[in-house]
């Protein structure tokens, strides 16, 4: 019995120490592999078995660290979170190369399981993989948003702009909340056809709460079920990471179908504007008496896809035009010469007698460049928007890049990159006039702000619109100016001190907005009662 014994125990530590043998060998085997795979790779920081750099990676501006690694190693750097790996383009050529000309391939999504697949049950189409449900969202956006669309909706913005000189001379420390205001109804208008009169809305305030937590948890590698999906297998009891996010999704739903439904009910009233909303539902068979217009795709949306698909405007529209204007504030501040010459040309062009209009925006070059300089100087999608996908194994300039990739387009370093931007830490409109020595014709159009390949911002033509309107006639109105310490000295806002959000903008400051003349102060006050009583229909 003994002698049995003991050969059983030998046999066990034989097996034990057989399988601890298979299991470094096969380490050692997928560790050579991966090294090999990352010889062969874009270079980059050396990182930590298993965890790969997510160390080195901070959860505070990771862009800042993104573009010092572009600078030390190359134009394209990689590193990896975890087993996933990442791809960062540091120049705007690489990003055109890979996003534009590849974009068959660069269009897909990293997973997202906590953001996209528990909050949003894959009904964001910002998250989604490329394919045909993307395809279907995309397609839905596009027919109301695209640039001739996009036309349609420049009487409201204009409308909404008037109101907005109006509040800013009535209340000029608020200027801030009043872009946001005008960039909030400008949203609603175009998603629901209603507009908003204040920040404190239930609809508006919902909304920023459900963007504010979107942003806090779409973040790769975030979370362990990120790096372990295999957690989604444990019972639902036991998967801890679900209770926040399952919960703020409801919210959303409620926002989402409530919002919905009161364009539905407009519309069976025959009270409702033309908006996105009302498009879809007529398209997708959900309207008063109408029939679905495309029977024959392959993906159907239910009500509750439309719902989330037109919010999209609503979610995305606020927070980045807002932050642009905010933008534009703080360079007229640090450069007041770029704001005279600018009101040179609207005093020559526009006079005293009217305000800026959309009509005149091919008369008004200068003022047209420093709206793509304020996107440039400090773009609000600090990294490029939600991150590109490669969906299979690629070769640029001699360099492999993995299928799965997580591929960011780092504006920050991008708008930055002095062969492409001289200077580029100074604010130079001119780089944008064709007249200019500064002027590069490969950025025409300046779509660089908002993305690439397929993955291009589909409402850039209305947030452009809005942008142009909005700084011609702060512009036109005001002299904007620093605030003064108690000696009398300028107050200047620190040019660098943004929020750490993918959405980054400025952290507040204060300014003063002095109207330009008493004229342009009646003009404004006119203008804006009227623009008010305009936009009754719209409430």
């Amino acid at each position: 019995m003994m002698a049995n014994g003991w050969i059983t125990a030998v046999i066990d530590t034989r097996v034990v120490c057989s399988g601890i043998l298979l299991v470094i060998v096969g380490l050692l085997w997928v560790t050579g592999r991966l090294d090999v795979r990352r010889r062969r790779m874009p270079p980059g920081p050396k990182g930590l078995p298993f965890i790969g750099n997510k160390h080195q990676v901070p959860s505070v501006k990771p862009w800042r660290t993104f573009e010092k690694w572009n600078q030390q190693f190359g134009p394209i750097i990689s590193f990896y979170l975890g087993r996933t790996p990442v791809i960062v383009l540091g120049t705007a050529q690489a990003a055109w190369d890979l996003l534009d000309k590849r974009s068959d391939i660069y269009s897909s999504r990293p997973r997202f399981v906590v953001a996209g697949e528990i909050l949003s049950a894959n009904m964001r189409g910002l998250m989604l993989p490329y394919g045909d449900e993307w395809r279907k969202w995309r397609k839905l956006l596009h027919s109301g948003l695209h640039a001739r669309r996009a036309e349609s909706y420049s009487d409201m913005q204009s409308l909404e702009s008037k109101v907005t000189l109006r509040d800013i001379l009535l209340h000029p420390h608020e200027w801030d909340i009043n872009f946001q205001r005008f960039a909030a109804s400008v949203a609603t208008s175009l998603s629901y056809g209603r507009r908003v009169n204040s920040m404190d809305e239930w609809i508006v305030k919902e909304n920023v709460a459900a963007m504010e937590y979107l942003t806090s948890v779409n973040i790769p590698g975030k979370y362990l079920v990120e790096s372990w999906p295999w957690l989604l297998k444990l019972p639902r009891p036991l998967q801890w990471f679900r209770r926040e996010p399952e919960a703020h999704r409801q919210r959303d739903i409620k926002l989402y179908t409530a919002l919905l439904e009161d364009v539905k009910k407009r519309m069976a009233e025959g009270a409702s504007q033309d908006c996105l909303a009302a498009q879809a539902l007529v398209k997708e068979g959900f309207g008063s008496g109408s029939e679905p217009m495309n029977q024959k795709e392959k993906v159907t949306f239910s009500e509750l896809d439309v719902a989330y698909t037109v919010a999209s405007p609503f979610g995305a529209g606020i927070e980045t035009t807002a932050g642009t204007l905010a933008t534009f504030m703080l360079a007229m501040l640090h450069n007041p010469h770029v704001a005279k010459k600018a009101q040179v040309e609207l005093d020559h062009v526009i006079g005293q007698d009217r305000v800026p209009s959309f009509s005149d925006k091919a008369s008004l070059p200068f003022v047209q460049a420093i709206v793509d300089e304020s996107l440039r100087w400090r773009p609000v999608a600090v990294l490029g928007g939600t991150p590109h996908a490669v969906i299979e194994d690629d070769e640029y300039n001699g360099m492999f890049i993995p299928k799965g990739s997580t591929v960011f387009a780092n504006l920050s370093g991008i708008m930055n990159d002095p062969e492409l931007f001289p200077s580029p830490e100074e604010f130079i409109p001119e780089r944008f006039l064709p007249s200019s020595p500064m002027f590069n014709a490969d950025l025409r159009p300046f779509d660089l702000p908002f993305g690439f390949g397929r993955r291009v911002c589909p409402g850039m033509h209305l947030a452009r619109n809005s942008l142009f309107i909005t700084i011609s006639r702060i512009l036109w109105a005001f002299e904007i100016l620093p605030t003064l310490d108690e000696n009398g000295a300028a107050i200047l806002p620190d040019s660098h001190n943004y929020t750490d959000g993918f959405n980054s903008r400025p952290m507040p400051f204060d300014c003063i907005l002095k109207p330009r003349n008493e004229k342009v102060s009646d003009l404004i006050l006119r203008e804006g009662e009227s623009a008010m009583e305009s936009l009754t229909s719209w409430r």
